[in-house]
């Protein structure tokens, strides 16, 4: 098999070559069609979640066919298309995992992290966690479903009933769920890089009400707010933004460090909550969700031998939407 594999954090991948894996129980090899590219697979490269002692094969927005099955595997069946999330593995007997919270199970495994992920042109699967995916969607449409969307849609519950919503940080999962919002009814504020006119257009275009750069003051007070882009001084900012009562999520694996900020900021009940991974739950709701919903997910294809070029743009913020790589054109 042939993957991109980060040796060590900081550094850039590397094309490798290794023997293509064998199915054990419960697990699923899946041939992979594309893979899109999150900025978690930017924290890991770029050294910014804990280093592991192995090497790692990124990317968890993988979709593919099954090409084999372990023992202990009724569904799915080979030739069957499905797609592979962050969450990749966990316990299932702790109290997170008993509980409805899978998402917190402390010994939970995560794809293209703990576990071989999808810049590769095979990969292994528990078979307990892959989604079917909607017909609607080709595989590189399907690719940012997997995380931006699936996180994404975590957030957005967090969120509650709020109808005037901001949105800073307008990538991969910004893209989507405000077209899921927009669809509920909502009003969406979006927040880009100060300056750029390029994010803020593709916004509107989206269905945004307003948008503008984080340093401004959108023109209504926000119910809530979701925060994608990886900047703790956004917390302080979202919260001034808010009325009394309103809730900032935070919605990313990793963040700089919050400023501290005057108590009055928080007060009236305003709060402040993290969103950590997904459960096989969000999944299934997200997915019918998109299966009923004309969601488009605006992607650039890329090759899977140029999956630092990839990280590199969306680093930069020069992605509209997301990157999807694909083996097939490597």
């Amino acid at each position: 098999m042939f993957a991109m594999q980060l040796a060590h954090p900081g550094q850039s991948l590397r094309p490798s070559r290794r023997p293509e894996p064998q199915p054990g129980p419960g697990q699923v090899l899946i041939k992979v069609s594309c893979c899109g590219v999150c900025r978690t697979d930017l924290h890991i490269v770029d050294g910014e979640l804990p280093a592991l002692d192995h090497a790692v094969v990124p990317g968890h927005e993988i979709v593919g066919r099954v090409v084999a099955r372990g023992s202990q595997v009724d569904h799915p069946a080979v030739g069957d298309r499905v797609g592979v999330p962050w969450l990749g593995w966990t316990c299932g007997h702790c109290e997170a995992c008993t509980s409805g919270r899978e998402n917190l199970c402390p010994s939970a495994q995560f794809t293209g992290y703990h576990l071989d992920g999808g810049y590769a042109d095979v990969v292994l699967a528990d078979a307990r966690y892959v989604f079917e995916l909607p017909d609607r969607y080709s595989d590189q449409q399907a690719a940012p479903l997997l995380c931006a969307g699936l996180i994404g849609y975590r957030a957005l519950r967090f969120a509650g009933q709020a109808q005037r919503l901001g949105i800073y940080g307008f990538g991969a999962a910004a893209h989507i769920i405000a077209q899921v919002a927009r669809g509920q009814g909502r009003d969406v504020f979006a927040f880009t890089r100060p300056g750029d006119r390029a994010a803020q257009q593709f916004a509107l275009d989206l269905g945004a009400v307003w948008a503008g750069g984080s340093d401004q003051a959108a023109p209504r007070t926000l119910e809530a707010a979701l925060i994608f882009a990886p900047v703790g001084s956004l917390v302080p900012t979202a919260l001034r933004a808010l009325v009394p009562g309103g809730t900032v999520v935070c919605a990313g694996i990793h963040m700089s460090d919050i400023p501290g900020f005057p108590y009055s900021d928080l007060w009236q009940e305003r709060r402040i909550v993290s969103v950590a991974n997904l459960t096989r739950k969000d999944g299934d709701e997200f997915l019918a969700l998109a299966a009923e919903l004309p969601l488009q997910t605006h992607t650039e294809a890329w090759p899977l031998t140029s999956a630092n070029e990839a990280l590199a743009s969306l680093r930069e913020g020069r992605l509209r939407g997301a990157a999807v790589l694909s083996p097939d054109s490597s």
